[in-house]
């Protein structure tokens, strides 16, 4: 998830044709990314999917005529036009999308667009013949030359059976698009190389124990995504976790399971980078005996001899060699003192220190609570973000180092 959905005003347009249900997924997704979304329907894509699911899931009221019947209140479409910071009409039959070009306009919809000030993009959905005819393509040429943008129909099993190009972009699709065409590379990121570790270490015991901790790697994972969306090319070596790899053309991912190899993936990319961020909860611990086969339960108490792994920041410490290193401290007690402290003996540009005391902060949540210190050794508080945000925040503070 990037920021950039995060508060746009976004104008969702639902027109008659039968993949007006993959509007209610469409909407979903974008309130999931912190959208604002106001929905407006064509009468006639009401009998394909109702108003009342999609002013669930948009948390507001759904438009379709120029008239409120109930109250008799005028739906403003001038009001619409400039409340809306995108315009996306999914799908977008030929008959919408004909009369936005000669001008016609008939309904709620087609007024609100003639209105519109914001970027506005549309997704086409149709029969492959409607599709490639002419005349379709001509319309498509015309409504780009308005400065309109198409996200293009995708190929496979369509409504009348036939298989072809013409089935409206999937959500997600729709949702990537928005992303890629809106969010523009930093030129201070731009083609600077990043090492980025993230989440837990397991320690084996034996095949179905390990020694480990809660986090999800999801902190790292944001900083992967905020980075290649500004332009930089992206190493995250990722321990085990239950999210999703992030997928960017700038990010590789390198899956690692336990601290030995995050120290060896670390000790092959180190060299290449311009910036490290060691994000990861790396175990401080592992077992020095593993057992082959699982131990079995007995009445005795089981001991376990521990040795200390290899410390990854502190080796990268001491190899920076120009390089900037940013670090992370959790902490319990006496927060900022251990934080200075490790900021010092690791040898950091920075370290982004979060306390378990703070509440929705640290291990498990979406949010964090962060506190950035410098070099210098100031401090920059922070209030409860979620990780995408902290992400952003992060990549701007390394900016001012």
């Amino acid at each position: 998830m990037s920021t950039f959905f995060h508060d746009k005003k976004i104008i969702v347009g639902v027109t008659a044709g039968i993949a007006a249900y993959k509007a209610a997924f469409l909407v979903r997704l974008l309130v999931k990314q912190k959208a604002q979304v106001k929905v407006i329907m064509t009468p006639e894509a009401t009998k394909f999917i109702t108003p009342l699911t999609l002013s669930t899931l948009s948390k507001n009221k759904v438009y379709v005529q120029f008239v409120n019947e109930q109250t008799e209140s005028w739906n403003n479409h001038v009001k619409l036009g400039l409340w809306a910071d995108l315009m996306l009409i999914a799908p977008a039959t030929l008959n919408t999308l004909s009369k936005m070009v000669s001008g016609q306009c008939d309904n709620l919809l087609l007024a609100t667009y003639f209105s519109a000030k914001c970027p506005v993009y549309f997704a086409p959905a149709m029969d492959l013949d409607m599709y490639k005819h002419p005349a379709t393509k001509k319309v498509f040429k015309k409504l780009a030359s308005f400065g309109n943008t198409i996200i293009d129909a995708e190929v496979g099993e369509l409504a009348s059976g036939l298989s072809g190009q013409g089935r409206m972009a999937s959500p997600e699709h729709i949702i990537s698009f928005l992303e890629q065409d809106n969010i523009k590379p930093c030129p201070f990121w731009k083609g600077k190389h990043i090492l980025i570790t993230a989440g837990p270490t397991y320690e084996m015991i034996d095949p179905v124990r390990f020694i480990g901790n809660p986090s999800t790697g999801r902190m790292g994972v944001e900083i992967a995504k905020s980075a290649a969306e500004k332009g930089a090319h992206v190493t995250l070596i990722l321990g085990p976790t239950t999210l999703k790899e992030p997928v960017h053309k700038a990010i590789k991912v390198v899956n690692v399971v336990n601290a030995y190899q995050m120290f060896e993936a670390v000790k092959q990319h180190f060299d290449l980078c311009d910036y490290a961020i060691a994000a990861a909860a790396v175990a401080d611990y592992t077992p020095l005996n593993f057992s082959m086969h699982k131990i079995k339960k007995t009445d005795e108490n089981l001991f376990l001899q521990l040795g200390r792994t290899t410390d990854i920041l502190g080796w990268m410490g001491n190899r920076k060699n120009g390089r900037k290193l940013i670090g992370f401290a959790l902490e319990t007690e006496n927060e900022i003192e251990n934080a200075k402290s490790k900021l010092s003996r690791k040898n950091l540009d920075l370290i982004v220190l979060n306390s378990l005391n703070d509440k929705e902060s640290g291990f498990k949540y979406p949010t964090n609570k962060v506190t950035f210190i410098n070099h210098r050794m100031e401090l920059k508080f922070h209030a409860l973000k979620s990780k995408t945000i902290v992400a952003h925040d992060i990549l701007n503070e390394i900016e001012v180092l």
